[in-house]
């Protein structure tokens, strides 16, 4: 257990070495002692289910980060671009830009996505089959979704090397505390990346692809009856696509893998009735999240918690603390391939609820399908190593024997 004047005096911003591997007791000792708990220049850390819930669905709580960041990132292209994607803005931007992706990510859409994923992962399990003991974030849990925004976007094959690059470094950024090399990496990244994406954009708007499953062409043509994005804009919806859709189901894949090695059991139990696969994978996000930590900040007084936050609050939400709320979940700490209902908030809540929550789905339950058909033993090949970020929870290195 975590003491009381150890958890009052948590910042997120100079949190303890063991926070890193294993948060959760740290947020359990916040949700009993301090749920509505007060950081740094006035900011509040949000560990209670209800409350989470209440921050995502009300119109005060606005997703707009320019206040915020602007003495993070100063001018600079990691605040142009965490200033202009779609899940740091509000309407009419985040309306528009959200109408255009969710129109090429309908379920008719992902379930023609459903072939290509299945050859994608038979792909990558047959490199995987007779290998020596291999990093299974690198040799699968990263390829999948990159692949699979790849398509989306339609980025040329060959040109796919640097994209989970870029990808971890700009978000990298977003740590409550990123170091100068963080952050020069970061700006590094959204440059190169919009350089690239320059060449692209100008060569998918001489050659439009299908409306109904290319993502850019979409984002380049904008509604038909509708303004289209700037430059600017239309630059960042791309480089949030990616990584958006990386890191999520990058950490889901890793993290989902370690959950059932650890608990073999649950292993068993689940490849005896693979009909237990949607709900599995929903468990895999509850317990453990890809994204830790969401912010908002007040447009309006709320009240939370029995507190009054004023307008102009920064609230952080923590996302891996609700979903271990035993408020809401009947013994929070056990791994249930089975459990039911399972209401997390993983993937948000709102008008802000992750646009691609089904393609990452679809994505883990394939990949989980086939890998647990393919191969019979799967078992740990070394000791773990955590990616040490905050916001995000993953594994830099999962090393795994498969046969």
């Amino acid at each position: 257990m975590i003491p009381r004047e150890a958890a009052l005096a948590f910042q997120l911003t100079s949190a303890p070495a063991d926070f890193f591997d294993d948060p959760y007791p740290w947020y359990a000792a916040l949700r009993e002692y301090d749920p509505v708990h007060s950081l740094a220049g006035g900011a509040v850390l949000l560990t209670r289910y209800e409350d989470a819930l209440a921050v995502y669905r009300d119109p005060r709580a606005s997703s707009d980060k320019k206040i915020e960041f602007r003495p993070k990132f100063g001018d600079s292209p990691l605040y142009e671009h965490h200033t202009s994607s779609l899940v740091f803005n509000d309407p009419p931007l985040h309306t528009r830009v959200r109408r255009l992706i969710m129109g090429a990510l309908n379920q008719k859409a992902i379930a023609r996505m459903e072939s290509d994923v299945v050859r994608l992962v038979d792909a990558l399990l047959e490199r995987m089959a007779g290998a020596r003991p291999l990093n299974f974030v690198d040799a699968f849990a990263a390829r999948v979704p990159i692949e699979v925004i790849g398509n989306l976007l339609e980025v040329p094959r060959a040109e796919r090397g640097p994209l989970r690059g870029w990808s971890t470094a700009i978000l990298s950024g977003l740590e409550p505390a990123p170091t100068p090399e963080m952050l020069e990496r970061g700006n590094r990244a959204v440059s190169e990346f919009v350089a690239y994406l320059e060449g692209l954009i100008a060569e998918r708007r001489r050659c439009p692809g299908d409306w109904d499953s290319d993502v850019l062409t979409r984002l380049i043509q904008g509604e038909h009856d509708g303004e289209r994005l700037t430059a600017t804009e239309l630059y960042h919806q791309c480089i949030f696509m990616l990584n958006a859709g990386h890191e999520t189901t990058t950490n889901l894949i890793g993290n989902g893998l370690w959950l059932l090695l650890q608990n073999p059991a649950e292993l068993a139990r689940l490849r005896a009735d693979p009909e237990l696969m949607p709900a599995a994978i929903e468990e895999m996000l509850r317990c453990e999240g890809p994204i830790q930590l969401n912010n908002r900040r007040l447009t309006a007084s709320m009240e939370l918690g029995g507190r009054t936050l004023a307008e102009g609050t920064f609230i952080t939400i923590a996302i891996g603390a609700a979903n271990h709320d035993p408020a809401q979940f009947a013994q929070p700490e056990r791994f249930d391939v089975a459990r039911n209902p399972n209401r997390h908030v993983a993937f948000g809540q709102g008008a802000h609820a992750c646009a691609g929550m089904n393609v990452a789905r679809m994505e883990a339950r394939i990949a989980f399908s086939r890998l647990l058909a393919r191969f019979q033993h799967i078992e740990l090949a070394g000791e773990p190593q955590r990616d040490r970020r905050i916001r995000f929870r993953g594994f830099r290195t999962l090393p795994v024997h498969v046969g």
